[in-house]
C-alpha cells in the first residue's frame, strides 16, 4: 500500500472536511498545509493537527515529504496550482471545477499523463454509495425508461465571498452547476443541448440560474441554483416505472424510489464525512499505478467544463 502524505494547498472551508475524510478512511497521512500568509497557515494547521505549516504554496511543494496535494483553492487559481504542483512531481486532486476552461483542464491531463502522475478532479458525488446505488437500479431498469431529471440546488455564499468576483472564477454555475452537469453525465452519457438563463451583478457574475436541456439518448433536464432563495435541494429522476428522489444530491446519505405498484423504498447510506469515499478511491487508484480515475475519467471532466463554457459562452453573446 503507498503512502500517501498529503499537503493541502489552501486554507478553504471545505478542506477540513476532506482532512477528516482522509483519516478517516486510513488513506494516507496529511502532513502540511499551505496559505498565502504564514500566519493563516499556522493557525489552521494547529486547528486541523497538521504538523507542518507553509506561507506559500511554492515552498510547500519544493518538500519532498509530500507525494501529492489536495487543492481548494478559489477556482481561477486551480490551473496555476496544479500545473506547478505536476511540474514538481506530485500527484494532484484537485476541486471541481478542475479549471475554468477545456483548454486548460485538457492541459493539466496531458501534463500528468506524461509525467506518470495521479490527477483527478475531485467531485465526491459520484462515490457516493446512494449514487452509486442510484445509477446501478437506473442501468438496470428499475425505473424503466428513464426520460427526465430536474436538480435544484441553492445555498449562501456569504462565507466565501470570492464566488460572487468574476475574476477569481466566482459565480453559481462554476460552483454549483459543476455538480448537476457531471451527474447528468455520469448517468446517461452526452450531452446534446443546453441553454439557460440568469440573474447577475454587474460585472455578469451569476447568482442564480436556471437550464435546461437534453442529453443525447434522450432524456430532457432542468437545473436550477439560487443564493437568494431556498430551493428544496433534490435531485429527482423520472421513469416510465417511477422515479426516484436524492435530497441534497451533491452530498446524498440517501434516496427514495417511487416504483409504480409499490410502497416507496429508501435506501440509506449514513456517514459522517460524504469524503470518505473519494479519499478511499484515490488511494486504491494510486496503489494499483493507476493515474487517471475509471470513475472521475479525464471525459467526464472535460465533458463538464465544456457544457458550462458553451453556457457561459451563450450568456456573453446575449449580453
Amino acid at each position: 500500500m503507498s503512502i500517501l502524505r498529503y499537503g493541502i494547498l489552501s486554507t478553504s472551508s471545505i478542506a477540513p472536511r476532506f482532512i477528516a475524510a482522509v483519516r478517516a478512511a486510513g488513506a494516507g497521512e496529511v502532513v502540511a498545509v499551505s496559505s498565502r500568509t504564514l500566519e493563516k497557515a499556522e493557525e489552521m494547521a494547529e486547528a486541523w493537527q497538521v504538523p507542518n505549516a507553509f506561507g506559500s504554496h511554492l515552498e510547500m511543494l519544493q518538500d519532498a515529504r509530500i507525494n501529492i496535494v489536495y487543492i481548494s483553492s478559489v477556482n481561477s487559481q486551480h490551473f496555476p496550482l496544479a500545473k506547478l504542483a505536476l511540474e514538481m512531481g506530485k500527484h494532484v486532486v484537485c476541486e471541481k471545477p478542475c479549471t475554468t476552461s477545456f483548454s486548460h483542464t485538457k492541459e493539466l491531463f496531458a501534463l500528468a499523463r506524461e509525467k506518470g502522475l495521479f490527477f483527478m478532479e475531485a467531485q465526491k458525488m459520484l462515490f457516493l454509495p446512494v449514487m452509486v446505488e442510484v445509477r446501478k437500479r437506473i442501468c438496470e431498469g428499475y425505473l424503466g425508461q428513464i426520460h427526465m431529471a430536474q436538480m435544484s440546488h441553492s445555498f449562501s455564499a456569504e462565507y466565501n465571498a470570492w464566488q460572487f468576483d468574476k475574476a477569481l472564477g466566482g459565480g453559481t454555475l462554476l460552483s454549483s452547476g459543476i455538480y448537476a452537469v457531471e451527474l447528468l453525465l455520469w448517468l446517461f452519457g452526452g450531452i446534446e443541448s443546453v441553454s439557460g438563463v440568469k440573474s447577475a451583478y454587474a460585472d455578469g457574475t451569476e447568482w442564480q440560474y436556471v437550464l435546461s436541456g437534453k442529453m443525447e439518448n434522450g432524456v430532457l433536464f432542468s437545473i436550477k441554483n439560487s443564493t437568494r432563495v431556498s430551493l428544496d435541494n433534490t435531485a429527482y429522476i423520472y421513469g416510465t416505472e417511477g422515479y426516484v428522489e436524492i435530497p441534497a444530491y451533491w452530498k446524498a446519505r440517501k434516496a427514495t424510489f417511487y416504483r409504480n405498484g409499490c410502497l416507496p423504498e429508501t435506501v440509506e447510506f449514513p456517514c459522517q464525512y460524504e469524503l470518505i469515499y473519494e479519499a478511499e478511491h484515490i488511494q486504491k487508484c494510486i496503489d494499483n499505478g493507476i493515474t487517471e480515475s475509471p470513475v472521475m475519467t479525464q471525459r467526464l471532466t472535460l465533458s463538464g467544463i465544456v457544457a458550462l463554457e458553451e453556457i457561459m459562452r451563450a450568456w456573453n453573446d446575449n449580453k
